[in-house]
């Protein structure tokens, strides 16, 4: 049975337009609506399962009224507005639409958002307790061997392979959200092999690591005297992934002047570099991760809202490694391994107690600090089995109850000590400026440096 749609738009070419694309592609359009009152009789009538929702129409209701109602009956909807300002996208965003397209947008990136719709309607009918075809996740024959390369089994884990192996035939953006260390570059990276762009090129761009000077001639190259040492063209990072996929990690940090000039090359296709005066056409899919929570840096004016919803189209939240224990002994033989196999050790196992200890832990690092820890395990195993990890801490069990055989309470000192060494392990050792301990922990960098100090606190106790 066609899905059927329901276009409320109060111009008439483009709602003819999109009702020409829309049958083209197979749905069913049961109608147009040009202004609120007369979509939700139509809502009443014909119960449509997805709208496509401009949001200034005829009337002094507009798209975001209607959307509220739509919400109510559990109905999906996806925005179509050419008014992108901050005020609109920060009304619409509160009603959770299943997509936003800005105008004007391509025919392929209108269905790509549809099937991403369908995909989070679904999701959201199986919360709601409606039965869907497959609720399991990656099982038996469907992809079980797509993804041999990334190490995980937990059902948090396989939850993401199957978001995966659902965008990643498409064109669609994916942002890819979690802490620090949560392998978001091998997703990332997954994502490219099991597209259609597999045989092109993957360019990673760490946006945390350049300079806010560099990033533009970074990302879009610039032309021979566009600048003081611009001695030679360059070519930029959205050229070199021209077919391919473009990841764009840590894009939090990116400044705001730049965050503009990225939203018109998702916008319309094309770069320009610095100095120059033509303008390149780019096909590149793209991939973006952040730590960062983007909705708190949207309000606080480091974020532009236009560009997450450009980038927000596919979300995907990776669990921390404490979420996803049951993984831990499977990441942890995986980096024995290779690294066994890179200095020529024949460390092989792990011993239970040692194991134990690392179920046990919290893992502010996440994936990354495990691997680090393996690593330095691996060099200094004095046989085939490491049998003691240095852990910078041990967590994960109950304070004992003063007068229990258990033990005592932790001082108000020793708790601070362990405090502040997870975050400088969450923060790979960086102190001061943004994403350092000082700013985690909300305190003044010489307070913190001061605290450091006095608990002896040392590059041992931390890895970045």
């Amino acid at each position: 049975m066609k899905k059927k749609m329901l276009i409320v738009e109060d111009q008439f070419i483009e709602a003819n337009n999109l009702q020409m694309i829309l049958e083209k592609s197979g749905y069913h359009v049961c109608t147009i609506a040009r202004s609120v009152p007369v979509a939700l009789e139509i809502v009443e009538r014909e119960r449509p399962d997805m709208v496509l929702l401009d949001i200034f129409l005829q009337g002094y209701q507009t798209g975001i009224d209607l959307a509220k109602v739509l919400k109510e009956k559990n109905i999906g909807f996806v925005y179509l507005s050419a008014n992108s300002n901050k005020k609109t996208l920060e009304e619409a965003k509160v009603t959770r639409p299943y997509g936003f397209l800005v105008k004007p947008f391509r025919e392929k990136e209108l269905l790509v958002m549809l099937d991403i719709a369908w995909y989070l309607h679904e999701e959201l009918m199986e919360i709601h307790g409606r039965k869907k075809e497959n609720n399991t996740g990656i099982r038996g024959d469907e992809k079980e061997n797509a993804f041999n390369n990334i190490i995980g089994e937990s059902p948090e884990f396989r939850d993401i392979l199957k978001m995966v192996s659902r965008v990643a035939p498409s064109d669609t953006s994916v942002l890819l959200l979690g802490e620090s260390g949560t392998g978001k570059e091998v997703i990332a990276a997954a994502i490219h092999e099991h597209s259609k762009r597999r045989n092109k090129a993957f360019v990673v761009v760490n946006c945390a690591a350049l300079a806010s000077t560099l990033i533009e001639s970074e990302l879009f190259g610039h032309e021979r005297g566009a600048f003081t040492g611009a001695v030679e063209k360059r070519t930029g990072k959205f050229e070199q992934a021209n077919g391919g996929t473009i990841f764009l990690d840590e894009i939090g940090e990116m400044p705001l002047e730049t965050q503009v000039k990225l939203l018109r090359v998702l916008q319309e296709k094309e770069i320009e570099r610095l100095g120059g005066r033509n303008t390149i056409k780019t096909d590149v899919r793209v991939i973006a991760s952040t730590n960062r929570n983007l909705e708190q840096e949207i309000a606080s004016g480091r974020f532009r809202l236009d560009l997450f919803y450009r980038l927000n189209v596919f979300p995907i939240t990776l669990p921390p490694l404490r979420n996803r224990r049951s993984d831990i002994p499977l990441l942890a033989r995986h980096f024995l391994r290779n690294y066994s196999r890179v200095t020529g050790k024949s460390v092989d196992d792990i011993s239970p107690v040692t194991l134990d200890r690392l179920l046990e832990y919290d893992w502010p690092g996440n994936i990354r600090e495990l691997e680090n820890l393996i690593e330095r395990a691996v060099l200094l195993a004095k046989g085939n089995r490491i049998e003691e990890i240095a852990l910078p801490f041990q967590t994960g069990k109950k304070a004992a109850l003063p007068g229990s055989d258990a033990g005592t309470l932790k001082s108000i000192e020793e708790n601070e000590k362990e405090h502040i060494i997870t975050a400088l392990v969450q923060c790979h050792g960086k102190i001061s400026g943004e994403g350092g301990a000082a700013q985690l922990l909300n305190i003044h960098v010489s307070t913190l440096n001061a605290k450091i100090k006095k608990h002896a606190i040392n590059k041992e106790h931390y890895y970045h």
